[in-house]
């Protein structure tokens, strides 16, 4: 997904789904969904790293 918007609201609001649509299912999304339980601030840095690093 190429959207950046809809990757930032979606980061802000549920940042495993975010993860999944950029980086699909994999060892990302695995540690963002044990971010989101353990706190939510850093599954929110966590997914915006995921959506917008190089490459």
């Amino acid at each position: 997904m190429d959207n950046k918007i809809v990757l930032i609201i979606l980061s802000l609001l549920l940042p495993p789904l975010a993860v999944f649509f950029k980086a699909g299912a994999g060892k990302h999304l695995i540690i963002n969904i044990i971010l989101c339980f353990l706190m939510f601030f850093p599954a929110i840095v966590h997914s915006l790293w995921v959506c917008f690093k190089d490459g």
